[in-house]
Parts: structure tokens; sequence; C-alpha cells
């Protein structure tokens, strides 16, 4: 699979090629926070095939947490871009609206439903997990 994507400006291109690792919907209350109150809709994808294609993102990692994600956005319009996770080692995690073409998500779980709020939706065949599946 190809995914070409980037930030709302334009000034952040990127590519990611390989089989995707996972297809989420994350309704953490981090992913709240990050996402302005909607569970994030997630591809996670091989980082060896990942590369940014135009500019330079910014990035945010949190100092007073142990094993914090490292966010990189736009620092021109702040369009999320991806998060690297130290437990996901050797991945990218994409941020759906940021594809070219977002329909080629399909997600295949829901993950953290334990904060998940009244109005997110999960389709009903979508199998749901209160924390991360083992």
């Amino acid at each position: 699979m190809k995914i070409e994507g980037g930030c709302y400006c334009k000034g952040i291109r990127y590519v990611a090629e390989g089989e995707p690792l996972a297809a989420l919907q994350c309704h953490c209350r981090e992913c709240q926070y990050i996402t302005g109150g909607n569970p994030n809709v997630i591809m996670v994808m091989p980082e060896t095939g990942f590369r940014f294609t135009q500019g330079t993102p910014s990035s945010f990692t949190r100092t007073d947490i142990q094993s914090a994600v490292t966010r990189l956005f736009c620092p021109t319009c702040g369009t999320a871009i991806g998060t690297r996770s130290p437990k996901r080692a050797g991945a990218i995690i994409l941020k759906v609206g940021t594809f070219d073409d977002p329909s080629i998500f399909k997600p295949k779980a829901a993950i953290f439903t334990i904060d998940k709020q009244a109005f997110h939706h999960i389709p009903a065949d979508l199998p749901a997990f209160e924390r991360r599946p083992g």
C-alpha cells in the first residue's frame, strides 16, 4: 500500500509505503485532547517505508511521563501529522485526516473504549476493546 498525505497548508508532505500494521479508532482520553474531542483514527505504517517529501515537521514529547510519544505537526498550520511511540518501535502512526485519500481507511478495531464518550460512534461490526488488546 502507498499512502500520500500532508498538512492543511500543504507545507508538509509525506509518503508511506508498506503493509499497514494496524488501522484503529482510539477513544483514549489523550487522543480526545489531540483531536478536539473525537476518537483518533490512525493507521500504523512501517517506519522503513515512510519519509517526508516536503517540509520538516515540529515535534512535541511530554517530559513528565515515562515512555512518552512524540507528536509530529506542521509548524505553520498546526495540523497533527502523526506520532512515534516507544511502544511501536519501527512504526509511524499516521492521522487518517492527513491522507490525500482518507477513504482508504478501514478500521480493524476500536481501542480504549473505556474512555469513549456518548457521542462517539463505533460501528456494530467493529471489534472493540476497553484497553489495548493483548
